[in-house]
């Protein structure tokens, strides 16, 4: 079977995101990236791409290689009309919960846009609130919409990129490994050298690794 081409693989993509655009003018893609980890932020990041420039090959982050999302996250930051990245920490994630540090996490990105969006997609069934111009759920939508995935990409590439660092300072989690995923290996780590300020704490807690009282 004939593998597709980066420009076969995003066609379909930039198909829908033409018929978004042409009833709704310019459209920001929203994603986030790290939403089930022990530890870490959750990464949000808002892009609205240039019809003129695409940029072939996005699709769902988890679709792609590292290599491919490390080179597409690069020509999507070159090439978008506007985009940002934000970071929700540990502090919020356990204040607010994770799914409303994420939706707030939205919200920020899409102001934090050099251009206003007409309207914004957001991957998956919620969007967040207080925006200032209508929002759309979009499930699945990093693998329908090429804003959407490029928003994906951006979002997974940077909180790899933070996480990579975090295993420089603390080499003995093995965070370039899992990423701060909930595995075996990282569960038996945090039993060994206890836990850190970058942990979640309500997500430890529900696994009983937070003790009462910290």
């Amino acid at each position: 079977m004939k593998r597709l081409s980066d420009e076969e693989i995003s066609r379909p993509l930039y198909a829908y995101d033409d018929a978004v655009r042409a009833e709704n003018g310019c459209f920001a893609g929203v994603d986030e990236a790290g939403r089930g980890p022990l530890c870490g932020p959750v990464c949000v990041a808002a892009c609205i791409l240039d019809p003129e420039k695409p940029v072939y090959g996005i699709n769902d982050s988890k679709k792609l290689s590292e290599k491919k999302r490390e080179a597409l996250f690069e020509e999507i930051k070159a090439k978008a009309l506007a985009y940002s990245i934000i970071f929700v920490g540990p502090e919020v994630i356990d204040r607010e919960n994770i799914l409303h540090a994420t939706l707030g996490g939205m919200r920020r990105a899409v102001e934090e846009l050099e251009i206003t969006p007409h309207l914004v997609l957001v991957d998956g069934n919620r969007c967040p609130e207080g925006l200032a111009m209508p929002a759309q759920p979009v499930v699945k939508g990093d693998a329908a919409s090429a804003s959407i995935g490029a928003a994906s990409i951006l979002a997974k590439v940077s909180r790899d990129r933070y996480m990579l660092e975090l295993d420089r300072q603390y080499p003995q989690y093995q965070l370039a490994k899992h990423k701060g995923y909930p595995t075996k290996l990282h569960y038996e780590l945090i039993e060994k050298y206890g836990i850190q300020p970058f942990y979640r704490r309500s997500f430890l807690k529900k696994q009983g690794y937070w003790p009462e009282g910290r």
